[in-house]
């Protein structure tokens, strides 16, 4: 449990955490703030698992060796909301919706890819976090107005969702990755990169008031009917880095003018049983040969832990 000295220091929001975070630490705020719900996760709490494939382009393998990125795979994917609140209303404006997803390689292993709704994490190391979260769980307005005036930097997340409409589906939400990671191809060559997912057909979001009217549950049943029609696609992007593009802090966006690299589709064809995505975890640390996560981001290994600790207890 979190210790009373360290949770002092973290409610003074612009001090330093006595220890390092911990998954640990992690999951039990999260779950002060959201409630310990039986066999679920402790962030990501509702939502839908789905299968599908890959198809990468011919461009894909000049950047990274690894074998989706050569040939098509199948993939497991889940939408979710963000938080640990499984009845989260789908209309949230100010919360992230999100798609992990396992990529089925031919040697039986996987490589996992999680992107969320906003282009920036809400901390850049694990103690920040979790003064963030703590400051949320004490519900003292105070408390969270401190953190957020001392760092700055958390509130990107937020403004960038606020800007935006409510994703009509998951299906016409673009997605991408927090963090820098780094391919390298058969030659060698070692290139950083940040993924986006873009919507084949583009962004369609709902206004504030259609967003209300549409209920707390509609994205599984638009999915469903959306499905039935016929598969939903994105075209998956490589955003090239530059040098001296930072790679150790996900609440901070690259220059708006780097290049893209199309890298394949992503097909999603149809809904799949919850339990084969809840009978393991989608890691963005897991990754094949060929694809590096930024050994400077403090967020990835914390990610890792967590979730161990969160999927251990779910159990």
């Amino acid at each position: 449990m979190l210790g009373a000295g360290v949770a002092a220091l973290a409610l003074l929001g612009n001090a330093a955490v006595a220890e390092p975070a911990t998954g640990e630490q992690l999951v039990d705020v999260l779950n002060k703030i959201f409630g310990a719900h039986e066999k679920t996760r402790a962030s990501h709490a509702k939502g839908i698992c789905v299968k599908g494939d890959f198809k990468p382009t011919t461009d894909a393998a000049t950047l990274s060796k690894a074998p989706q990125f050569s040939a098509p795979v199948p993939l497991i994917g889940r939408y979710s909301l963000g938080g640990g609140n499984p009845a989260a209303s789908d209309g949230q404006k100010d919360n992230v919706r999100a798609i992990a997803l396992h990529f089925n390689l031919p040697d039986g292993s996987v490589s996992d890819l999680l992107m969320i709704t906003a282009p920036v994490f809400p901390a850049k190391n694990p103690d920040q976090f979790l003064e963030l979260l703590t400051a949320v769980a004490s519900k003292d307005k105070e408390k969270v107005a401190a953190y957020f005036a001392a760092n700055p930097e958390s509130t990107g997340q937020k403004k960038y969702l606020m800007a935006r409409q409510v994703p009509a589906s998951y299906a016409t939400a673009d997605y991408f990755g927090v963090h820098t990671f780094y391919l390298t191809n058969s030659d060698g060559q070692r290139q950083a990169v940040k993924w986006k997912a873009v919507p084949v057909g583009g962004f369609v979001g709902l206004d504030d008031e259609a967003a209300e009217k549409s209920g707390t549950d509609f994205y599984r049943k638009e999915l469903e009917q959306r499905l039935a029609k016929g598969p939903a696609s994105y075209e998956l992007f490589a955003v090239i880095g530059q040098p001296g593009d930072q790679d150790d802090d996900p609440t901070a966006e690259w220059p708006a003018d780097r290049k893209s690299v199309k890298m394949g589709t992503i097909t999603i064809s149809g809904l799949e049983p919850a339990a084969t995505c809840d009978a393991g975890v989608f890691d963005p640390n897991v990754v094949a040969d060929g694809i590096e996560p930024s050994p400077n981001d403090k967020i990835l290994p914390m990610r890792t832990e967590s979730y161990a600790v969160s999927f251990g207890r779910r159990q």
